[in-house]
């Protein structure tokens, strides 16, 4: 690309090595200085030159995409649940399929008051998503990662989102019972080849163990003694991982075991319930 490309010619470009038309929008708003939304903002002005300050930016935030960074440790942000997060390298990149533990969640459990702890919350997403949706339940937060708890912390501050937060390893430094417990923990399996596109990403964040259920073990066989009768234990996997996931609760003790699927009608989450006293 040379100086005095227009826009529709840089999107072009971008396209054209591989981006998807979304991200390359999103990047040159990025480097034009424009927030999200204003991606009409570039249909109307397809024809404009970028300047050579706008045109330096474009070039070096499309090398670290096209070099696998995601988008959202670029920009600096990424939607989740409606909410506008600030996400960076300390945090997992929140994707749109954990919306479905969120969705969840909010089906079994009632309106009321209820107490609700979120493991492993890295960019705080799930815990504050729902908070947002649910003002009067107490959501708590952990996460072993003091780099992580400082990211979703910024985001609970600038969400005026009142979640309580912990450093805490899984449940080891977690007090009282909840009335649900959910988690998206690492599921990958270490040496898996789909880690290499994923290097930009905190490993603690996304491998456990040589089958991947190293966490989700810790978590189920921890899990009841922290759920008030007839609570909720609700997990995010990989899809191939359902069987092994819903064995495991069974195992536990948990009933009504079932699973949900992500936006590619994959089997992404599991869960069940402690009997009711």
């Amino acid at each position: 690309m040379n100086a005095g490309s227009a826009v529709a010619q840089a999107l072009a470009d971008a396209q054209a090595a591989g981006l998807a038309r979304i991200d390359a929008q999103l990047l040159l708003l990025h480097a034009l200085g424009r927030k999200p939304h204003d991606r009409a903002w570039l249909i109307a002005h397809d024809t404009g030159v970028l300047p050579p300050d706008a045109l330096a930016r474009w070039q070096a935030v499309l090398s670290r995409r096209l070099g696998g960074e995601p988008l959202a440790y670029i920009t600096g942000q990424k939607a989740f649940y409606g909410l506008d997060l600030l996400v960076d390298a300390r945090v997992l990149d929140p994707r749109a399929d954990t919306e479905t533990l969120v969705d969840w969640a909010l089906e079994v459990l009632p309106a009321a008051p209820q107490r609700v702890l979120d493991l492993g919350t890295g960019s705080g997403a799930v815990a504050l998503a729902l908070q947002d949706q649910r003002v009067n339940w107490e959501v708590h937060a952990v996460d072993r990662s003091p780099q992580a708890l400082a990211v979703a912390q910024a985001n609970a501050h600038r969400l005026a989102l009142p979640v309580h937060f912990t450093q805490s390893d899984w449940l080891s430094g977690v007090e009282g019972r909840f009335h649900a417990i959910v988690s998206n923990p690492p599921y990958v399996a270490e040496g898996d080849p789909h880690l290499d596109a994923l290097r930009h990403e905190p490993a603690l964040a996304l491998s456990s163990g040589s089958d991947g259920l190293d966490a989700i073990r810790t978590i189920v066989a921890s899990a009841p003694p922290f759920l008030h009768p007839g609570g909720w234990l609700l997990l995010e996997h990989g899809f191939e991982q359902v069987r092994a996931v819903c064995a495991l609760l069974r195992q536990a003790g948990f009933s009504e075991i079932q699973s949900r699927h992500d936006l590619a009608g994959l089997e992404r989450c599991s869960g069940g319930r402690i009997t009711p006293g």
